[in-house]
């Protein structure tokens, strides 16, 4: 056998559609021309109608709503971390009471769906006890329903029985930076609950994945591994409908590594899940912006999540909520797509 293909589609938004444009993932925006991409190989553009037809079935086909939330629009996923070491808040909103108000405040926002974590996985960051994280997130789950919130809630976790006890107290999705290779019971766990789960991918844990990340070619790689996660989640029961793929930006990736998967995001589409992307205030930000203060990186954070957008990703995981609603309406204005707001 010849070596794999790969196929980019080169995303498009104009209101002037050539015949035989494709519509990507089943919305506003669309292709009409792909990047073969090969290991070692320099990539070459080929029409869309070239494209093998199960190839172009997943990058086309329209993407089932998960946790109520269909993708007619670009989705803001506000972050509650329930820790004390947070790089990006410090510890703000370590306390449930902090927490809930928090959450309250980011769907008020706009947020459309709240992730709550009680681990920190900023690099060099320790594990976390199980009991420990349950006693964090679950209270603030269960806060986030008394006041009354409707919206989906994730919980960040990479442990079974954490997930267990958040899905118990109200939380409706699981979202799992190791990709369900931290924990072997997961996967079941998911399965059985009937919970739809973001699959992340990650090289080595927290402690250890910024030690001198190293790639064969991290594009295509990091494509491999959420392939085959994807397929190890399909064998225990979770059908692909459930899934949502994060191609894991910071998780033992250089800011070289990061800003590869970026240009190239268009490719994730190829594995049939709506796309989530994290690049909220993270280090790269800071870095190329020169803001030093993870707090400030706002500007930097939305400039990435609509180069995101722009490329057909369906989730941007948020910080700073409000800043980037008003973003992305003006973006949806700016370049023609449908369903603006207000």
């Amino acid at each position: 056998m010849g070596e794999r293909q790969y196929y980019r589609p080169i995303v498009q938004s104009d209101a002037l559609r050539p015949e035989g444009a494709v519509s990507l993932a089943g919305g506003p925006l669309w292709f009409d021309r792909v990047e073969i991409m090969r290991r070692g190989q320099m990539g070459g553009l080929v029409p869309a109608r070239d494209v093998p037809a199960d190839v172009l079935r997943w990058l086309s086909a329209q993407r089932a709503p998960i946790c109520g939330l269909d993708w007619t629009r670009p989705r803001l996923l506000g972050v509650v971390n329930v820790t004390p070491d947070s790089f990006s808040d410090g510890g703000r909103f370590f306390q449930a009471s902090s927490a809930v108000e928090h959450g309250v405040a980011l769907v008020a926002a706009g947020a459309d769906i709240l992730d709550v974590g009680g681990e920190s996985t900023r690099p060099g960051a320790q594990e976390v006890a199980v009991d420990d994280e349950i006693a964090r997130v679950v209270p603030v789950i269960e806060g986030l329903r008394t006041a009354g919130l409707r919206v989906p809630i994730s919980v960040d976790t990479r442990k079974a029985e954490v997930a267990r006890a958040a899905l118990a107290a109200g939380a409706d999705l699981v979202n799992d930076v190791s990709a369900f290779a931290f924990d072997p019971d997961m996967a079941g766990v998911v399965a059985r609950l009937g919970a739809p789960v973001c699959l992340m991918h990650a090289r080595g844990t927290p402690e250890t994945m910024q030690k001198d990340p190293r790639y064969d070619n991290v594009v295509l790689d990091v494509y491999d591994a959420l392939e085959a996660r994807i397929r190890l989640a399909e064998a225990a029961g979770i059908a692909r409908d459930r899934i949502l793929v994060d191609p894991g930006i910071g998780f033992g990736k250089t800011q070289a590594h990061n800003l590869a998967l970026i240009r190239a995001l268009g490719l994730f589409h190829g594995l049939g899940c709506p796309i989530l992307l994290g690049v909220s205030r993270k280090r790269f930000i800071g870095t190329i912006g020169g803001e030093p203060e993870a707090s400030r990186r706002a500007p930097g954070s939305i400039a990435v999540g609509l180069a995101g957008l722009a490329q057909g990703v369906q989730m941007l995981r948020v910080h700073d909520i409000r800043e980037t609603r008003q973003a992305v309406l003006l973006w949806q204005a700016a370049v023609g797509v449908t369903h603006i707001e207000g």
